[in-house]
């Protein structure tokens, strides 16, 4: 069994300015996903799934098949590579789009409309973020062992002093676990800084309240493992969320929520795996001269070859 990837493809870039997800930053012009798909092949992934719009869904087929057509992973087996639109009306049966909605439901929705598709234990991952080979690892170790579970996922935490920029805020989910490294809880936090004072704080996504953090928590960056028994889950939590959420023109359907909920009711159990590597990725234009920067300082030191695909 290989598992797949899951890339978040399909977000505009409001903050960023433009389609980040195709802006080439490596010394050759590679871009983040670039990067991670490179890292998920030599981990024993053997298909990419895109959760892309439909307004460049075309362009992100030309951009990718160009690229990648005829990859295989590391036993001669040919890549697999699949798109997947995210659009406002892949809603439930009985549900239609509210008025006042623009903006796409939020990552938990993305993953919810791949279910066609993925078949087999996955990873999710965004595609302006850069999650380091170990992670992978760990990611496609867990989904080898978890293919005939049901019931169980992870999150890949990162350390949330790692995961700051200087430019802005930025949108978090705080992980709370057992000694086990169970999940006990997971609350998304947006707007998360660090103030003039070292003082991290960041507003809780359900109180509306500022919350003071600490730096050494574990956070999500939307990597997790999970078994296709989780297509079912978020379909469920999603008719609920629809139906209860009082800010439903704005609000996102997020992970964290997914989670917190399935906790909550014993339906599923999520496990924290913590990785060594460390983040790096865009949110706002100005991180882009940083991460260039370091993409040039992991070629130099023999991490990653350039160009990547020869």
């Amino acid at each position: 069994m290989k598992p797949t990837l899951l890339v978040f493809a399909a977000g505009m870039g409001t903050r960023y300015g433009s389609l980040k997800q195709m802006d080439g930053m490596g010394p050759s012009g590679e871009t983040i996903i670039d990067y991670s798909i490179y890292d998920a092949v030599r981990a024993g992934f053997g298909k990419i799934v895109y959760i892309v719009r439909e307004y460049f869904h075309d362009a992100m087929v030309q951009s990718v098949m160009e690229k990648y057509g005829g990859l295989k992973g590391a036993d001669g087996e040919p890549i697999e590579f699949c798109f997947v639109d995210q659009e406002l009306d892949i809603l439930p049966e009985g549900f239609s789009v509210p008025e006042g909605r623009e903006k796409p439901w939020g990552t938990a929705h993305a993953i919810m409309v791949a279910r066609d598709v993925i078949h087999e234990p996955f990873v999710t991952i965004n595609g302006d973020d850069f999650y380091g080979r170990e992670t992978f690892r760990i990611a496609a170790e867990w989904c080898q062992a978890h293919h005939n579970s049901r019931g169980v996922y992870s999150v890949l935490g990162f350390t949330l002093d790692n995961t700051l920029t200087d430019v802005g805020g930025v949108n978090r989910g705080i992980c709370s676990y057992d000694e086990n490294g169970v999940l006990e809880g997971m609350v998304q936090h947006l707007k998360i800084e660090r103030g003039a004072n070292g003082v991290v704080s960041g507003v809780n996504a359900i109180t509306g309240e500022v919350a003071t953090l600490k730096g050494a928590d574990l956070c999500s960056m939307n990597m997790f493992g999970l078994t296709p028994d989780y297509f079912s889950l978020t379909e469920h939590i999603f008719e609920r969320f629809l139906s209860n959420t009082t800010n439903i023109t704005t609000r996102e359907f997020d992970p964290p929520y997914v989670f917190d909920c399935a906790i909550k009711e014993g339906l599923g159990r999520c496990e924290v795996l913590s990785t060594p590597e460390c983040w790096f990725g865009v949110t706002y234009r100005e991180d882009r001269a940083e991460v260039a920067a370091r993409f040039r300082q992991l070629v130099k030191h023999g991490s990653y070859p350039t160009p990547l695909w020869k």
